[in-house]
């Protein structure tokens, strides 16, 4: 297991300068600077190579053309054919020419007649000897070939020797190929020109890559800083150094990172601050009731013969203030079970209507101490997938506010509607209404829009903070709109299929 670790912690080293932006930099500055630079080397020396083979394949087919003209006017193939004709002096001449043009170009010359047998070889080897080859045959037809051999260094060329005669009627002419010139040049004078300039653009390709290898290095230093400074300063934040937010603004993809960056900071900040608010409030409600509790013991205590009647109503006082702490306590563990993972949620098919029906019969009773007169009204039918448990937590909620916040001889309206998506769950009435600055905040935990009536009407202050979590528990929506002093109407709406994240 050890080792297995050992090796898997070595893998990651060793991808860790891969994985570095400076490297891929660097790497990449490097290749584009590198890739070019060896092609270009060798693209001039191949594209010299090219040339001069083909600059030197016409310079020497154009000499032995004129050659083969001298062959075809001092009559050299048939004179050797004759084998009792004198040697005369323009066959010398031809012969030394020859000689001289395979002496130029380092190479050899041969003339081959009719019968492909060997008239002339410079080098005094083949002559009187057959030669048949595709090259030859193919001159033969009036076709020049060049061949370039870079393997072994020369250059092979036929050329025809072609006489070209009137016919008798003086009009047409008639051209006969009497023989080939197969002739094979030297290219060391290429090879060695083009070993000197592949080693003059040798140093300048090595130059070039210095050159390359110290930009490469300077760049990816200069573009990587910016991200160095951006590391520097979540660093500062990270070690408590500073609060403020940060700013890099030397590229646009720079300026993305600490936007976003900013904003985890400062959804951060309103989080903490939000616990901070969220131990103050449930410290201050959960210390009045047992302030109220020890008041109420502590004047017990100081009355040595108090009736029993005022042991009863201080007792009755007592048991109101434990309860009122323990709902406090139970609404405080459902919110917490309101922030944990979607996991929790038992999601079944629920008829959403019958479910409604059971939850206002329940709460009625409340509505005629208030005399609030409680309506619904259901669209169509409706079956949506849900947590039952949570779900009735957002109906009771809703309309158990609706009617405490109500005026007397009041009205609360239930309303179920539904569309191919979601269904609508919403909740009017003719209360109090809630002030337009006050409706940002409705949600918050322990905020109470009337705080002088909140010890008479009850509750938290933690309801709809459990509602709307709830809510969203489900992929839903909640909106509220609220008049002062006409009533407030609260929307819900859930899908109809719940979608698991």
């Amino acid at each position: 297991m050890e080792k297995d670790l050992s090796k898997f912690k070595n893998i990651l080293e060793w991808l860790a300068p891969k994985r570095s932006l400076r490297v891929r930099i660097f790497v990449i500055v490097l290749a584009t600077g590198i890739i070019p630079s060896v092609l270009m080397r060798y693209g001039i020396v191949n594209n010299y190579e090219e040339r001069a083979v083909e600059q030197r394949s016409t310079s020497v087919q154009t000499q032995l053309l004129t050659v083969a003209n001298h062959l075809i006017n001092n009559h050299y193939i048939a004179n050797y054919r004759m084998q009792n004709a004198a040697y005369h002096t323009s066959e010398q001449i031809i012969d030394a020419e020859l000689e001289m043009l395979a002496n130029l170009y380092d190479g050899r010359v041969m003339i081959i007649d009719s019968n492909f047998k060997v008239v002339k070889d410079t080098y005094d080897i083949s002559e009187g000897k057959t030669i048949i080859s595709e090259e030859v045959i193919k001159c033969f037809r009036g076709e020049n070939t060049s061949h370039y051999d870079a393997e072994h260094g020369y250059i092979e060329l036929t050329t025809p020797i072609v006489d070209t005669t009137v016919a008798s009627s003086g009009d047409n002419q008639n051209t006969v190929v009497q023989g080939v010139m197969l002739t094979s040049i030297s290219t060391d004078s290429i090879i060695t020109t083009m070993e000197i300039l592949n080693r003059k653009a040798l140093i300048l390709e090595s130059m070039m890559i210095m050159g390359i290898v110290g930009l490469s290095l300077f760049l990816s230093y200069v573009m990587t800083k910016p991200f160095n400074r951006i590391t520097e300063e979540i660093n500062k934040v990270k070690n408590g150094y500073t609060a403020e937010a940060i700013s890099v603004p030397d590229y646009a993809e720079t300026v993305h990172i600490v936007d976003a960056f900013n904003q985890v900071l400062s959804r951060m900040r309103t989080l903490d601050d939000s616990r901070q608010e969220f131990v103050a409030n449930v410290s201050h409600e959960l210390k009045t009731p047992m302030t109220s509790i020890k008041v109420l013991a502590d004047s017990l205590l100081v009355q040595d013969n108090a009736p029993a009647e005022l042991y009863r109503e201080f007792m009755e006082d007592i048991v109101s203030e434990i309860d009122r702490e323990n709902q406090i306590i139970t609404d405080l563990l459902a919110l917490v079970k309101m922030d944990k993972s979607k996991q929790d949620l038992n999601i079944v098919a629920l008829n959403i209507n019958d479910m409604t029906e059971l939850i206002l019969k329940r709460l009625r009773p409340i509505a005629r101490k208030k005399d609030v007169e409680v309506v619904f009204e259901s669209v169509r039918p409706i079956v949506a997938e849900v947590d039952e448990v949570r779900m009735t937590l957002i109906m009771t909620n809703l309309v158990e506010n609706a009617i405490k916040y109500n005026k007397e001889h009041g009205w609360v309206k239930v309303k179920l509607d539904a569309d191919h998506q979601n269904f609508t769950f919403e909740v009017s009435d003719s209360g109090l209404g809630i002030p337009e600055d006050s409706l940002a905040h409705i949600y918050e935990r322990f905020y109470r829009v009337d705080k002088s009536h909140s010890r008479e009407i009850g509750g938290t202050g933690l309801g709809l903070a459990i509602t709307k979590s709830a809510v969203l528990l489900h992929r839903g929506t909640i909106t509220v709109s609220s008049t002062e002093g006409e009533g407030t109407s609260f929307l819900v709406k859930i899908p109809l299929n719940y979608i698991a994240q």
